[in-house]
């Protein structure tokens, strides 16, 4: 049985850093696309961002781009988000997902698995 656990998630002033992560297990990790997605107060769930389970190629959200970063430990089945300069509208659950290997742009429609999330609240 796939199992997805977030850890990480707290409270941090604007402007600071934290770091989420995601324990797989139950999977082969290099066979997948590896992703996070958040979802806010009242709002739909979004995308955040996206990783080969193997590495290297990565993608992700506008709104993040340059502030966040998503890698891997394989030898963890492990999947990180570093989140630097945190802005009060990151404030959400943030959920790990995972998808099949193909297109590293993930959808909400293609997640196969979702983790139960982890809250991430900045304060301005």
């Amino acid at each position: 049985q796939v199992q997805l656990v977030e850890s990480g998630g707290g409270l941090v002033q604007a402007g600071g850093s934290l770091r989420l992560s995601c324990a797989a297990s139950g999977l082969t990790f290099s066979s997948y696309n590896m992703g996070w997605f958040r979802q806010a107060p009242g709002k739909e769930r979004e995308f955040v961002a996206t990783i080969r389970g193997s590495g290297g190629i990565t993608y992700y959200a506008d709104s993040v781009k340059g502030r966040f970063t998503i890698s891997t430990d394989n030898t963890k089945n492990t999947v990180y988000l570093q989140m630097n300069s945190l802005k009060p509208e990151d404030t959400a659950v943030y959920y790990c997902a995972r998808s099949r290997l193909g297109d590293i742009t993930m959808s909400s429609s293609q997640v196969l698995s979702w983790g139960e999330g982890t809250l991430v609240t900045v304060s301005s």
